[in-house]
């Protein structure tokens, strides 16, 4: 592993702790002194300096009990009790903003992630990659409710963000934290990570994982889910290709709509003033004529959309100082640093 020198130059997190492993819990009282006992006996081998961060998303269950015991015994947990179920991703940004680790890595807390698979990520960010993502290879999990949806999810997800990878559906990632700085979640975005940290340059990877079956509890996700991720493929997209340029996503469209509108109304135009006397416009082409009015109508509103777009993302740079880039690192003359 690193020395404490290398670990002291992680940017963003505290010089003292080098990995941060985060776990959203939603009613796994049954498991989550299995999952804490896993974790503690990996991290020991891991031989470096490490902390727990656990947080409660709204259990009904004893779960934040189990949790808060935990806490009270051990210095290096930090447990976040949410005070309502925000939903998964809400909950990992909740981990990631407590987390002090230059590392951050990222599990389920109903143990279908085996915690002694951690060494696999940490060994991929050692490497050099910024971004170590958990691949199923081999699900069991329904054939036709949830391997088959999830696999062309999963390839559709891969075209839109242009990320090669097998498995987007999966909590278990491992972070360079000066990434994880650079990235805010919201909605159900923690499970694009990947393809928000690829629109900032980073490094990469997947890691071959085991699904296990879960050991307690009911699964949180279903068929219902597939519909959601078909919505996130067009936010995903809209993301990482035009964030920062929406007039160029709404303006192709709208101009699409406006050149078939102005050919469907030239086209009648120029018929009227052929056959002005014996030609009724809107009684032969009614139908048409009216779709040419819509089209227009609408390269209207999608133009005005796109500008509209176009002053929003200005006015939230501008106010508040987000960048449209990240740094790997600045090279000066007699020195060095980790990012900007």
């Amino acid at each position: 592993m690193e020395d404490s020198e290398h670990r002291s130059t992680q940017p963003g997190g505290d010089a003292a702790v080098r990995y941060s492993v985060v776990v959203p819990f939603y009613n796994e009282a049954g498991v989550v002194e299995k999952l804490y006992g896993r974790l503690s006996r990996v991290m020991k081998h891991v031989d470096c300096s490490h902390e727990f961060v656990f947080v409660n998303d709204g259990s009904t269950d004893a779960t934040a009990d189990v949790l808060e015991r935990i806490a009270g015994d051990d210095e290096r947990v930090t447990f976040l009790d949410l005070r309502r179920n925000f939903g998964q991703t809400a909950a990992l940004q909740a981990g990631f903003d407590h987390a002090r680790g230059g590392v951050i890595i990222a599990m389920d807390g109903d143990l279908q992630h085996d915690p002694y698979e951690i060494p696999l990520f940490v060994r991929k960010i050692n490497e050099g990659y910024d971004v170590a993502s958990g691949w199923r290879v081999r699900r069991g999990d329904n054939f036709f409710l949830r391997r088959v949806p999830s696999r062309v999810a999963n390839w559709l997800l891969a075209k839109v963000s242009g990320v090669k990878l097998h498995d987007f559906g999966t909590t278990f990632k491992a972070y360079r934290r000066e990434i994880l700085d650079d990235v805010r979640l919201y909605g159900d975005m923690h499970r694009f990570v990947p393809a928000i940290c690829n629109r900032l340059g980073a490094k990469i990877c997947e890691v071959p994982i085991k699904n296990v079956r879960r050991a307690a509890g009911k699964s949180n996700y279903g068929l219902g889910r597939t519909f959601r991720v078909a919505l996130d493929i067009i936010t995903v997209r809209f993301i990482t290709g035009y964030l920062t340029r929406p007039l160029h996503f709404f303006g192709k469209w709208g101009l699409l709509c406006g050149g078939m509108g102005g050919a469907i109304l030239s086209y009648g135009l120029i018929r009227k003033l052929i056959q002005w006397g014996e030609f009724h416009l809107f009684r032969e082409h009614g139908p048409l004529m009216a779709l040419g009015f819509v089209l227009l109508v609408a390269a209207m509103l999608m133009l005005a959309t796109g500008l509209i777009g176009e002053l929003l993302m200005r006015i939230y740079f501008e106010t508040s100082r987000a960048k449209t880039y990240a740094v790997r690192r600045v090279v000066r003359k007699g020195s060095e640093t980790g990012t900007d």
